[in-house]
């Protein structure tokens, strides 16, 4: 796969384990990947996801973590940290709304787990869609808006994804209880940090 390609499978990756609980089939994908022992090393040593069947491994571990660190111990919102008040705003006045507005993205709420259009998940969702429109656009020859889609995806980045992210992500790190949870949150803030560094020098 070519740089963009890889970018936005990655974002899918991410955004996917960090909206909604694991399943069978995605966690199945996940194990199928070729580069899976480098991107979750210490979950493919944790002797829990030999032992144990997948039903049990997804319900009784997986899903428990997920529901921590997603829901009740830690808050994956943007507005939470850049906030006075340290409130979420999930109405019309959130940041982010604009921005999904001009390229047509819509929430769903009733898929994902989320109660505002600034979690986590939702952003590297939203950045997965940059990359898909940026890789139809190199397979269209357009070059202009190849440039003006990366310079969409950097300032998203910057002025959103990276206000927050990363102190989640190593709050997630330390605070998860399985290797799965912390190697995806090291391998995403890594990720987010080199596509950061990737993007500032190609726009």
């Amino acid at each position: 796969m070519d740089i963009t390609a890889n970018r936005n499978a990655m974002y899918g990756l991410v955004s996917r384990i960090f909206l909604i609980e694991m399943d069978p089939d995605t966690l199945a994908r996940i194990e199928k990947l070729p580069n899976f022992k480098e991107l979750f090393p210490n979950y493919y040593e944790w002797e829990e996801r030999q032992k144990r069947s997948r039903y049990k491994l997804i319900n009784e571990l997986l899903n428990v973590d997920f529901t921590d660190i997603a829901i009740m111990h830690l808050i994956p919102y943007e507005t939470f940290y850049i906030r006075e008040d340290g409130m979420i705003e999930s109405g019309g006045a959130n940041p982010v709304l604009q921005v999904y507005n001009d390229f047509g993205y819509r929430v769903d709420y009733e898929k994902a787990r989320v109660v505002s259009a600034d979690h986590i998940g939702v952003e590297l969702e939203f950045m997965n869609l940059l990359t898909n429109a940026q890789k139809k656009a190199e397979e269209e020859g357009d070059g202009e808006a190849v440039q003006k889609i990366k310079e969409e995806q950097k300032q998203f980045l910057q002025n959103h994804l990276l206000q927050f992210a990363p102190m989640y992500l190593i709050n997630v790190a330390e605070q998860a209880r399985t290797p799965f949870y912390k190697d995806a949150a090291k391998l995403t803030l890594e990720f987010i940090l080199e596509d950061n560094e990737y993007l500032s020098q190609t726009c």
